[in-house]
């Protein structure tokens, strides 16, 4: 059996995954709970039930890019690929999301550092790896270890413009990060607008995705325990119609 290490954070309430009003709300309902419904629906009542359990289950205030998910090119703008209309999630080529695996290690990088095409292609030079289209190129932050900590969000390096091109440019068409955001951390480059009173440098990264229409993961897990290469990485989104973006149980699995 092939090694298969979990890329992705669990759905969970309560910890500082997202900014605040954007987290997701979680209630549990148990077994007892359960059996109070099925008498409700059914007419049966709990001392019928084995162990007067019925079923579990949860409700759940989310959206869709609570947790690990894949963002579709709809999310960052309305046309991509020279005006056509950006595609939803439920219209992700699902051969994208079943590729070989390039890790990018720029833990090293502060946090609010936006990377540039010149330090990507650098570190393609140092892991010895050519890109090859539609790789899933993941982006190992210092915001991995963060992740559900008070300053998460604000945690990590982000995919500027032109790095986001370099990669698309070369036929990627899903990359990932194990940030909040693809892009830098918005207190860090809120302040760069201030500074070149350039407002375009806001969501930078993403909005590339309207020059070439491509799909990036956000809030993975993990990404220090892989290799640079020799691994295939499997990111099928939940296929919500028309839906900016899909949950998924993004996973690696280490060649043999």
């Amino acid at each position: 059996m092939p090694t298969i290490i979990d890329l992705s954070v669990p759905l969970e309430a309560g910890i500082a995954s997202d900014p605040p009003g954007l987290r997701p709300e979680i209630d549990y309902m148990g077994h007892a709970d359960g059996a109070a419904e099925i008498e409700q629906m059914t007419g049966i009542s709990p001392q019928h039930l084995p162990d007067g359990a019925g079923w579990a289950s949860e409700k759940c205030r989310i959206n869709t890019h609570n947790g690990t998910h894949l963002d579709a090119p709809w999310h960052y703008h309305p046309t991509m690929d020279g005006g056509q209309r950006a595609i939803t999630i439920d219209e992700v080529p699902l051969d994208w999301c079943f590729r070989p695996g390039v890790k990018l290690d720029f833990r090293h990088l502060p946090d609010g550092h936006v990377v540039t095409a010149a330090e990507v292609e650098a570190e393609l030079a140092r892991i010895d790896h050519q890109l090859q289209p539609l790789d899933i190129v993941l982006i190992n932050t210092a915001a991995g270890a963060a992740y559900g900590q008070p300053d998460f969000v604000s945690r990590g390096c982000g995919m500027g413009r032109e790095a986001t091109l370099y990669l698309t440019s070369r036929g990627v068409r899903i990359a990932g990060t194990d940030g909040w955001s693809w892009d830098a951390p918005f207190g860090p480059t809120l302040q760069r607008i201030r500074e070149t009173g350039n407002p375009r440098l806001f969501w930078e990264g993403h909005k590339a995705g309207a020059e070439i229409g491509y799909c990036h993961i956000e809030k993975l897990t993990n990404l220090e325990g892989l290799p640079a290469t020799g691994f295939t990485v499997a990111c099928f989104p939940v296929k919500v119609a028309r839906a900016s973006a899909g949950w998924c149980r993004a996973v690696a699995i280490l060649n043999d």
